[in-house]
């Protein structure tokens, strides 16, 4: 990098000229954390210094942060997907692992253990959904949990009964039979719920493609 490592917020939105708004995207994704702040804090200072422009003298808008609370795994993670969309390093399902096996719910790679025909719940964000013109009316979801992939068939009857949370939901909790009699391990759903993390999901999901 030209001028060598960034040396602090200020630095890094003087140089790059980012604005008030970029840099605290920036901050709030985490990327400002090599500077040795919290999130909070360097969300803090990233408004600030983000009025440092070319030609200035550096330093000039630099902050000091007030002590300010740390955020918790699922606050991070919510920044994360927020900004981002992702959440590196961490499935969001995870964060509501307790919750799931609270309700008995299965993850994606016990589901080949099951005994073919039985009821289950299971659940996870939902990747995608697909109504292939030969399928009858069937949709096939995928889900996906932090222990891998779940498909998941809805049947026209179903789909009409849940057709908002099965549209809108990014994510679900399913119950439904398993179908591992082919080797390829689906759940045909009879049921639909929404599970409480699609609340704080901002990037949706690939649908009818």
């Amino acid at each position: 990098r030209r001028g060598g490592d960034f040396s602090s917020i200020a630095d890094l939105a003087r140089r790059a000229r980012l604005s008030v708004a970029h840099t605290q995207a920036l901050a709030a994704a985490g990327a400002c954390d090599c500077f040795g702040l919290t999130r909070r804090q360097a969300q803090w200072q990233a408004g600030v210094a983000a009025t440092e422009q070319p030609g200035m003298l550096p330093g000039l808008s630099t902050v000091q942060a007030p002590p300010l609370p740390g955020m918790n795994a699922f606050e991070i993670a919510v920044a994360d997907i927020a900004a981002t969309g992702i959440t590196p390093g961490m499935q969001p399902v995870s964060l509501v692992r307790g919750h799931l096996a609270d309700i008995g719910a299965v993850p994606a790679r016990e589901l080949s253990g099951v005994a073919d025909g039985t009821r289950i719940r299971t659940g996870g964000v939902v990747t995608h959904r697909q109504r292939p013109r030969t399928a009858g009316g069937v949709t096939f979801l995928g889900m996906e949990d932090e222990t891998g992939l779940i498909n998941v068939i809805v049947s026209p009857g179903v789909w009409d009964k849940h057709k908002h949370l099965a549209l809108s939901a990014r994510a679900l909790i399913v119950r439904g039979k398993v179908d591992n009699g082919s080797g390829a391990v689906s759940v045909v759903a009879d049921k639909l719920e929404p599970l409480p993390l699609g609340d704080w999901l901002s990037a949706g999901s690939r649908d009818f493609r």
